[in-house]
C-alpha cells in the first residue's frame, strides 16, 4: 500500500512539473493589412509554449494576398528594421505553425510581419501582446 501511495505522489509531482512548463506566458495578436489596397493579411497570431521549452508561432484563420518571396518575421516594428526570420510563408490561406528560435525575446520582437523579401513590402502585421 505504501508503494502505491509513493507512485501516486510521484505521478502528481510529474503532472505539476508539466503544468509549470505549459504555463509559460503566451502572446497573441490580430493581423492588420498594409492598408494600401493591394497587400493584405488577416487572421490571428499567437505563440504556443511546448513541453520541451521551445515555442511555436501559430497563424489561425489566416489569409494573405498572394505575392512573391513572402516570409514570416518577428520584428521590432512594421518596417522590418530589426527582425527574426521564421521562414517562408507556407501558404496564403489556412492555419500554420512556425518554430521560434531559442532565445528570441518576444517582448522585443513583438510584431509578426508578412513581408515580401524581394521588394521590401509589408503585406500585414500583428502586434503580439502577453496574455
Amino acid at each position: 500500500m505504501e508503494e502505491k501511495s509513493m507512485m501516486e505522489e510521484k505521478s502528481m509531482m510529474e503532472e505539476t512539473h508539466i503544468d509549470e512548463k505549459m504555463s509559460t506566458e503566451s502572446h497573441s495578436g490580430t493581423f492588420v493589412g498594409a492598408g494600401d489596397g493591394i497587400h493584405d493579411a488577416q487572421g490571428d497570431a499567437y505563440t504556443i509554449p511546448l513541453e520541451d521549452g521551445t515555442e511555436v508561432l501559430r497563424l489561425e484563420n489566416f489569409k494573405s494576398t498572394n505575392g512573391p518571396d513572402l516570409y514570416v518575421y518577428l520584428a521590432t516594428d512594421d518596417k522590418a528594421s530589426d527582425f527574426v526570420n521564421l521562414g517562408m510563408l507556407k501558404a496564403s490561406n489556412g492555419n500554420q505553425n512556425y518554430g521560434i528560435p531559442d532565445g528570441t525575446d518576444l517582448s522585443k520582437y513583438d510584431n509578426v510581419l508578412i513581408w515580401c523579401k524581394a521588394f521590401g513590402v509589408l503585406f500585414g502585421s500583428a502586434d503580439l501582446s502577453s496574455s
